[in-house]
């Protein structure tokens, strides 16, 4: 079997499919979406999702793909609201964007003292 016959693609690639999906789960209001920035400047997208009876399926977390949701906030396309700061991680509420929004750089959680110590220590 040729390796030609199936071309590699680079994860920074994002499929038009993914995108469109990742959209329609940020602009149902029923699923709020978070973007939890963790100290270690990780980036996670997620949203919960309820527990159906008819399916048996849900009540669990479900992640989004982070390059996808980096890609949409970088063109733009998503909003991140106001940061709950937390000492491990800070995290913002994700909003669809009614308009052009000029992108602007995810602020990572600021680390305290002692928590670099800590690290450093270790």
């Amino acid at each position: 079997m040729s390796a030609l016959l199936y071309p590699s693609r680079s994860r920074s690639e994002v499929p038009f499919e993914a995108a469109a999906g990742v959209l329609r789960v940020m602009a149902d209001s029923r699923t709020p979406v978070f973007c939890t920035v963790h100290a270690s400047g990780r980036r996670r997208y997620g949203y919960w999702q309820p527990y159906d009876s008819v399916t048996n399926r849900g009540g669990c977390y479900v992640a989004l793909p982070t390059p996808v949701c980096d890609r949409l906030y970088s063109q733009g396309r998503i909003t991140l609201g106001e940061p709950l700061v937390d000492p491990a991680k800070t995290t913002y509420r994700v909003w669809p964007a009614h308009g052009p929004v000029a992108p602007v750089r995810i602020p990572a959680a600021r680390l305290p003292a002692t928590a670099v110590a800590q690290v450093l220590a270790a």
